[in-house]
Parts: C-alpha cells; sequence; structure tokens
C-alpha cells in the first residue's frame, strides 16, 4: 500500500488516454477513468506514461493531463506522472510542472535520444532530482537501449536521486540483485506478466497496464502476491494462471491498442489511438478480445 511517505508504493495504473473522436483528448472522460480506478481499489495513477501515448501529445495536451489526473483524485490518491524527455533539462521542467500540480512523485526514463554512457545516466538523474519530487527510475532497456543495472541502480539510489525502480527489463532474477546491492531501494513490478515473480521477489509496487480494464481483479491479485503469506500466494496463483493470457500482452509491441481494446471489451472507454499507432489487425484483435472475453467470463472484473 502506498502512505504518505512512500506514495510511490502500491498499484500506480499507467492510464490509458481516451480521445475525442477527432483525437483530441477527452480530459472529462479521463478525469471519470481517475476516478473509476480509485473506486477499483488502485493506490494511483501514473499519467504520460507510454500507455498514455505521450509522446502524441502537444506540450499544453500533456501539461493539462496531469493536472486533470491530480484535480480528480481522491485524498490519498497517488498522481506519479511520467516526466521523460529527449533532454535532462526538458525533463526537469516536467517534473517541476508536475510538482507544481500536486503529483505525489514522478517516473523517470534514462535519456532516451541514444545511447547514454553511465555519467549521463547519473547526470540525467541528478538534474530531474533538483526538483524535489520523489523520482521512480524506468528501467526500459527494450525500448531506450539504456540498461539501469542494478550496480547502476544502486549508485543512483545511494546519492539519493531515486526512491525505486519500475523494473521493466523481464528479467526477474535483478530483483535479489538490486536488493543486495541497493538495500532500501523500491521494487516496482514493470510489466504484468511478471507481476507474481517480482511480488515473491519483495516488489512493494506495481506501475500496472491491465488494471484499467478489470482493477478490482488486479489489484487483489496484486495483494495476495505480495503479502509474504504463503496462503495468500497459493490464492493468488490459479488467479495468476488465469489472468496471465491477458496479461502478457502488456509487454507486446501492441500494448497500448491491446489495453484499450481490452478496456473497449469490458465496457470501459478505451478506443483508438493516435497515430504512429495504426488499428490492430483483424486477427490480433479477435484474439485479445478473446482472451478479454475469457477473463470476464471467469467473473474477473
Amino acid at each position: 500500500m502506498s502512505t504518505p511517505e512512500r506514495p510511490w508504493r502500491g498499484v500506480h495504473v499507467a492510464t490509458a488516454l481516451p480521445f475525442h473522436d477527432d483525437l483530441s483528448v477527452d480530459h472529462d472522460a479521463y478525469a471519470e477513468h481517475v476516478r473509476f480506478l480509485a473506486d477499483g481499489g488502485c493506490d494511483g495513477v501514473t499519467p504520460n506514461g507510454s500507455l498514455g501515448e505521450y509522446q502524441t501529445l502537444t506540450p499544453q495536451e500533456r501539461a493539462r493531463v496531469v493536472e486533470t489526473a491530480v484535480q480528480a483524485a481522491p485524498a490519498g490518491f497517488g498522481v506519479m506522472p511520467g516526466v521523460a524527455a529527449y533532454g535532462a533539462i526538458e525533463a526537469r521542467r516536467w517534473a517541476e510542472q508536475a510538482a507544481e500540480a500536486g503529483a505525489t512523485s514522478v517516473l523517470l526514463l534514462p535519456p532516451n535520444a541514444y545511447r547514454a554512457d553511465r555519467q549521463a545516466v547519473v547526470a540525467h538523474y541528478r538534474e530531474v532530482a533538483r526538483v524535489g519530487l520523489p523520482v521512480v527510475a524506468y528501467n526500459n532497456p527494450i525500448d531506450t537501449k539504456v540498461d539501469l543495472t542494478p550496480d547502476l541502480l544502486a549508485e543512483l539510489f545511494h546519492e539519493g536521486l531515486v526512491v525505486a525502480v519500475k523494473e521493466f527489463s523481464g528479467d526477474v532474477r535483478r530483483a535479489y540483485e538490486i536488493a543486495e546491492r541497493a538495500p532500501g531501494l523500491d521494487l516496482l513490478v514493470g510489466a504484468d506478466d511478471v507481476l507474481l515473480e517480482l511480488g515473491l521477489a519483495g516488489a512493494v509496487g506495481w506501475i500496472a497496464g491491465y488494471p484499467n480494464a478489470i482493477p478490482e481483479s488486479t489489484v487483489r491479485l496484486y495483494r495476495l502476491a505480495t503479502s509474504g503469506d504463503a496462503a495468500d500466494i497459493a490464492e493468488a496463483l490459479p488467479i495468476y494462471r488465469d489472468l496471465h493470457p491477458l496479461l502478457r500482452w502488456d509487454s507486446k509491441t501492441e500494448f497500448v491498442q491491446s489495453i484499450k481494446l481490452s478496456m473497449d471489451v469490458a465496457g470501459r472507454r478505451g478506443g483508438a489511438c493516435r497515430p504512429p499507432r495504426l488499428p490492430l489487425a483483424p486477427e490480433l484483435a479477435a484474439r485479445i478480445t478473446a482472451d478479454t472475453e475469457a477473463v470476464l467470463a471467469k467473473g474477473y472484473k
């Protein structure tokens, strides 16, 4: 669970962003979605992540998305905006905007305009940490080509630059080395389809995709997987097996379209994506629809 002292903990949903038919941002629908996730038991939201298509937003839209999330959030509900940018100064400015809007923490990728070296990565995090909001590092070496290895994370943590890491490498073995090298650095599940494995390894948070569509069941799964109680783990395993065919879409190239389609099937507002993301191929859409319907038919919501 998140706390006022550690607002980055618990289930923060990387929110999908609803658009009008003309692909302008539907801020009213987004505010309703934030409230829906809070009612579903989630601990917070992460606006302007990749799932929120931040790369396609204008600066004005991106700023207003954060403001909308903060205004819609009930008391005690965290808002952790993504502040990724090509330049460290721009990322710092987005962190400043998040702080001014009332966010509780920020999520920061390493430099991703090129394959940055260790010195550049540390300098990047120093720049954003100057703002004063808690910084959660986002390790996504698949997309950024920069790997926040356990020893590099330890350096960032021991310098006081980051409080947690969203681990998206897919290598669950890293959890143990991170804990050894940086005791006190919070591990957050970074991909839906390694939730149970990283929960067992000591994760204290989840920056999640599929709660956009089925918040109550996924939050329950997270609570069971991270409790440390053997009976809870036994209860979590069949749920995880039921949900895994759906959760693994979070790690696919088409994850944004997939989660938005699952939202539509579940009766939520998913809708279209902005270019360059295109509609799913018919056979892929049929597969995701079937996976979603199978989960819903088992009573998950």
